[in-house]
């Protein structure tokens, strides 16, 4: 039997990717919510909030590439990566709950807190989310079973999304009565609680099944070395950063562009169209049109999403990952920068570009994480050394750079246009809204839309590399069976 390129079965597939669902019932409520918690609710100024997602980015340049080293160096029963998920589980969901909590201090008091808990929160982020990636790239070495297990991964990653997108707003509206900082803390509560177990699930249902060579003397200094000599690696960097940068920039303005930017009366008309079904959800939100129609229209793009991940896999493996990435992000970037001009009644567009839009992209999700394994695989093939955990220390803190960068520039775009919380906007503060819900993602999806070119492995060195690291493999464990 080649131990490389096994396939997995659909326990072990469903089991991974609860982990993801776990991760992103913070992930996507940092990436939707954040920016206006912490200036609606929370109270301190866009510019702040901004200023905070970026300084605390230079601390994941530090703590992301030492996970990555300790992740590689370490060798217990249950394997390199998956101890780290079971022991981040229920810090991960603490911090969650105190990053979203609302203490009764002052404007100083405040911001130290939002340092402090974000700042931990991320470097928990760091502990658990790089390990649970990099545990793709040593579940199987057969790159359409990788593509498979990340799609399983994300569509249960859209179905945590989904529920937070959804029923965040509508839970922090029923369990706060008027009080959005309680409602917040009871509403993240629920969620962190559901992600340790579900972390605890996916640490029991995987195993890691390739290893290193035995014989593979480990080196720090020749493993940063070979990153620097990767060239997909580094492609994929950019993209990442890139994407994450658009991500929660346009992620975290969106809220705003419902809330501010179109029509009260049209989204009360919208409202009113709902069928009768949805009239139990309404309900749970107050009856309020901005939290019903956020909330459904983030529902209505994850489904979309959702679709377009199922398609992922068939489309990798007849087209090869890389050319179905180039034409799902580009339709994307270009249906981003349509949202310009849609004015401010037009709800049912807005609703109708978004399913497109998260459609095209959904193509996209489960590839980059797929990709990333593969880069691992080109490393080890390139250089004959197996350095899964510092691969995607490197593109983790890519992501995590994003995420800074995207809601920093959020941040400061709404202020430099004179956004003024729970106020009547003016002109250039919706304009500001409008272009951060529009053309500025756009442009930072064409920046990561380019890197695609630069990241050589096309669908034929997917399988040339497959069949000799296999071999390789398979010679390596000759000896020991032999004996």
């Amino acid at each position: 039997m080649n131990r490389g390129l096994v396939k997995l079965s659909v326990g072990e597939k469903i089991g991974y990717g609860l982990g993801d669902t776990a991760a992103n019932f913070i992930f996507q409520t940092i990436l939707v919510f954040q920016l206006a918690f912490y200036t609606d609710t929370f109270g301190i100024s866009a510019a702040a909030a901004g200023t905070l997602f970026l300084v605390v980015r230079f601390s994941d340049a530090i703590t992301d590439p030492i996970m990555g080293i300790i992740a590689d160096r370490t060798n217990t029963r249950w394997g390199k990566f998956r101890p780290y998920i079971l022991v981040s589980a229920l810090p991960f969901g603490i911090m969650a709950f105190l990053t979203f909590t609302t203490p009764d201090f002052g404007p100083t008091g405040k911001l130290i807190w939002a340092y402090v808990t974000y700042t931990l929160m991320m470097a928990v982020y760091t502990v658990n989310n790089l390990p649970y990636s990099a545990l793709s790239g040593v579940m199987t070495g057969d790159m359409g079973e990788r593509t498979s297990l990340s799609s399983y991964r994300f569509v249960f990653a859209m179905l945590a999304a989904f529920l937070i997108q959804v029923l965040a707003l509508p839970m922090v509206s029923y369990f706060g009565k008027g009080d959005d900082a309680v409602g917040y803390r009871i509403t993240i509560g629920i969620f962190g609680a559901a992600a340790v177990v579900l972390f605890v699930i996916t640490f029991f249902s995987t195993k890691e099944r390739i290893v290193p060579d035995p014989s593979q003397k480990t080196s720090i200094r020749q493993d940063l070395k070979d990153l620097t000599k990767n060239g997909p690696w580094i492609a994929m960097f950019f993209l990442t950063l890139f994407t994450f940068i658009t991500l929660a920039l346009r992620g975290g303005v969106m809220y705003y562009y419902f809330r501010y930017y179109l029509s009260a009366e049209h989204l009360q008309a919208f409202m009113d169209g709902l069928p009768a079904a949805l009239d139990f959800f309404v309900r749970l939100s107050g009856g309020e049109p901005v939290a019903v129609l956020f909330s459904l229209f983030n529902g209505f793009g994850l489904t979309m999403t959702i679709v377009g991940i199922l398609f992922s896999k068939s489309l990798a493996v007849r087209f090869g990952k890389r050319n179905v990435f180039i034409g799902g992000l580009g339709l994307t970037t270009l249906i981003t920068a349509v949202f310009y001009v849609i004015p401010d009644t037009a709800v049912g567009e807005a609703f109708l570009m978004e399913g497109v839009r998260q459609l095209a992209y959904g193509f996209t999700i489960p590839l980059l994480w797929a990709m990333m394994a593969d880069v691992a695989d080109f490393s080890e093939w390139k250089n004959h050394r197996r350095a899964t955990g510092i691969v995607f220390s490197a593109v983790v803190f890519g992501l995590k750079a994003g995420l800074g960068f995207g809601g920093a520039i959020g941040g400061w775009v709404l202020s430099m246009y004179g956004y003024i919380p729970n106020a009547t906007q003016t002109a250039e503060a919706l304009l500001g809204i409008r272009m951060t819900a529009s053309v500025y993602p756009a442009i930072f999806f064409a920046v990561s839309f380019a890197c695609l070119f630069f990241y050589k492995i096309d669908l034929r060195t997917e399988l040339q590399i497959a069949d000799e690291l296999a071999a390789r493999r398979e010679a390596a464990l000759a000896p020991q069976s032999a004996s």
